[in-house]
This record gives structure tokens, C-alpha cells and sequence, in this order.
């Protein structure tokens, strides 16, 4: 995600429900609607379902979640006083629920924090949350600190924490920042700055290191799930296939769509999409993979990650990746199986994040950043 320009925010829904369907379609266009009756938010940068319940969150990144449920908002977590969100990519960036939400009542969150360890005065911080009031609030006394990363530079602090279909807590961590990557921490496996992270949050102290982990007993830190990314902004994993695709933010020409696999390079600062960075190098070869699918600055200029589309209630969705651009608002979709061509299918405006609702409903909400409103798109239409 790039910095952003305004403050309030509108939650869209696409239409996209979680249930399973294993029809693939040609994608066609969806309409967008309010999501959450007319509730504002303030700079929101995720919006996800409470498990089990009706209740949405919506993740603000000044450093506080609303939970919002029929027609109303109200405060799930308040951390302002830990998080510095000054600088455009800073801030409460990403939440997960624990998969025995239900039981344990934890949850896991990434915010920078002010550091005078760091130039930028940033460190990243994925920390655990539980609920002492049944599952109402979290709170912000609880917090067991995981794993933090001081950040070189303001900008490219990744963001997403999301549970795998494994049980594990995947961690997006950008470059560290400035452009190009010039501390050249993406290629580098003794740093946990440009990688995708996994780690056992129910084991270890703080954590644990799964060993199936690729780098596990050596040639890297054995964190790392994945590497060679600039800024990893919103991944999820199908729910049907479990496979994991990643939006990853570009530099100056390229945004990129990834299917990560552990232990794979994805190019960053040798590759630039498909493409030799620095644009005009003759050559960059190297074990790198390639991206699924990209696109220019000509139509957008920061990725927003979505999800694969396992819905009945818009049929010409079903089976599709839907992501988005922060810069120009498209929205895109392409088959999940192939071939990975992706289509407009909407419009919206600086989308900083995509959400689902859980079965047996199921839409697809995306968090908009600069509106006065908060949107749902529970209808599509064929154009």
C-alpha cells in the first residue's frame, strides 16, 4: 500500500461468499453497495468477520478496531498509545482471529510501534490480544508480544496476519523501505524484511518455529516461509484448494499477483513483476518465480490482495482471484485454475483491503479509503 492521501473511509461489498463451489466461470462486472448502513471509519485498512458470529471488525489504522454489529459500531480494541501511525505506511496494519477464536478467545495483530532503535522511529510488532469479557472487546492489557522487526525507512512495512488452513500464523513483512531495496534485505535470508513469515503461536515461548518451515536447521532464519517480495500487501489462502496468493506492491512500473509455495524466490529487487530491475538491466536471471499475473502503472499503482471467490450468490465470481489497485480503484478478476487473464469486473476508490463473510451468507467486502461512506456490493450485475 502506498500513503495514503485522506483520512475516512467506505467499507464495499462485492458479493463474494465464502462457500465452496468448484465452478469456474469467464468473470463479469459487480455493482458495489454500502456495506455497514452509512457507518464511517477512520482510515480502515481491514475489515473480516468475527468467527462464528455475525459481528464484522473493522481495523483502523490509527490503532483502534470497530466491531460492528446490526447497524452500529463499537470499540474491540484501542492500542493508540502503543502505535505510531504517522508516516503513510505505519500504523495497526492487520488482524487475524485465532482459529479456536470460539474457545481461546486470542487474536493477533501487526502494528509499527515508535522505536529510538529505529531512523524511521518504527518497529513492526505482531502481538496476541485475548478477551476477558466473553468475546466483546479485546483487551489492550493482555497484549503477549511476539516477534518485532525495527524498520529501516518509513515506508513498505507489509502488514497482513492471517491463519493458514495448516493452523499457522502467516506474517507479511515489506523491504524495510526508501526504493529499490537498497540494503537488499528482500534477497537476503538473514533478514526477515521483504519475506513472508510462518511461525506456531501455540507453541514455543514466544512462539514456535514449525519444521516444516523450508529453512528450518539452516540457510536462512527459519521464520521465513517465502522471499524475495518488496511489499506483500494482503494474502489469503483459497478455501477450497488452500492455496495462498499474495498481492505484492511494486516499485516504480509493475504490481504483481503471486501463488506462494515455501521456499520459493519471488525476484524482488532482481525482478520487478516479470521484468529485470532496475528497468533497462540486460539481464536477471536467477531462480526466481514468476508472478501469475501483473500489470502496469499505465492501469494502477499499489495492488490490494483479495481473495479466491467460492461463491454461489454471484455465479459469474465463482472460482475467480478478485483483487484490486489503491491508486486507480479497478477492480479485477481472473479463473484461479487459469488461464490468469484478469478482466475488470468493477470500480471502486483507493481499496485498501478486501474481506469475506463467512458461510452460510457470504459476501465479499473491500475497505475503501478516502469515501465518507462505508460500502457493501451484496448485488451483481452482468454487463
Amino acid at each position: 500500500m502506498r500513503s495514503p492521501a485522506r483520512a475516512c473511509c467506505l467499507i464495499a461489498v462485492l458479493a463474494a461468499c465464502s462457500r465452496e463451489s468448484s465452478r469456474t466461470a469467464p468473470p463479469s462486472s459487480v455493482a458495489l453497495q454500502d456495506a455497514f448502513s452509512g457507518l464511517r471509519f477512520q482510515a480502515p485498512l481491514q475489515v473480516l468477520q468475527v468467527p462464528g458470529e455475525t459481528r464484522f471488525v473493522v481495523v483502523e489504522k490509527r490503532g483502534t478496531v470497530q466491531a460492528v454489529s446490526g447497524g452500529a459500531a463499537a470499540t474491540f480494541l484501542d492500542i493508540r498509545s502503543r502505535v505510531n501511525s504517522t508516516p503513510g505506511e505505519a500504523g495497526l496494519l492487520g488482524l487475524a482471529f485465532h482459529p479456536r477464536w470460539a474457545q481461546n478467545r486470542q487474536a493477533f495483530v501487526n502494528y509499527t510501534a515508535p522505536s529510538a532503535a529505529s531512523n524511521a522511529n518504527l518497529r513492526s510488532t505482531i502481538s496476541r490480544f485475548a478477551s476477558t469479557d466473553g468475546g466483546a472487546t479485546l483487551n489492550p492489557a493482555s497484549e503477549q508480544v511476539l516477534l518485532t522487526v525495527e524498520q529501516p525507512f518509513e515506508n513498505h512495512n507489509g502488514g497482513s496476519v492471517v491463519f493458514g488452513p495448516d493452523g499457522l500464523l502467516y506474517l507479511g513483512l515489506g523491504d524495510g523501505g526508501l526504493g529499490g531495496d537498497p540494503l537488499g534485505n528482500a534477497q537476503n535470508r538473514s533478514s526477515l524484511l521483504g519475506k513472508l513469515l510462518r511461525i506456531d503461536v501455540d507453541s514455543g515461548t514466544p512462539y514456535g518455529i514449525p519444521p516444516s518451515n523450508p529453512f528450518f536447521g539452516g540457510a536462512g532464519l527459519e521464520e521465513i516461509y517465502a522471499f524475495g517480495l518488496r511489499n506483500p500487501w494482503r494474502f489469503s489462502f483459497d478455501r477450497a484448494t488452500g492455496a495462498l496468493w499474495l498481492g505484492d506492491v511494486g516499485q516504480g512500473d509493475w504490481e504483481e499477483v503471486d501463488v506462494v509455495e515455501p521456499g520459493v524466490n519471488y525476484g524482488w529487487n532482481r525482478r520487478e513483476g516479470r521484468h529485470c530491475y532496475p528497468p533497462g538491466t540486460s539481464s536477471c536471471a536467477g531462480s526466481f518465480r514468476d508472478p501469475v499475473a501483473e500489470y502496469s502503472h499505465d492501469e494502477g499503482a499499489s495492488i490490494t490482495g483479495g481473495y479466491v471467490y467460492r461463491g454461489a450468490a454471484v455465479p459469474q465470481l465463482a472460482g475467480n482471484y478478485v483483487y484490486g489497485d489503491f491508486g486507480s480503484g479497478h477492480i479485477w478478476a481472473f479463473p484461479a485454475s487459469g488461464p490468469f487473464t484478469p478482466v475488470q469486473v468493477g470500480q471502486g476508490n483507493a481499496i485498501s483491503s478486501f474481506g469475506e463473510e463467512i458461510p452460510p451468507a457470504g459476501t465479499m467486502t473491500s475497505a475503501r479509503w478516502r469515501s465518507t461512506a462505508a460500502a457493501r456490493s451484496a448485488a451483481a450485475r452482468s454487463r
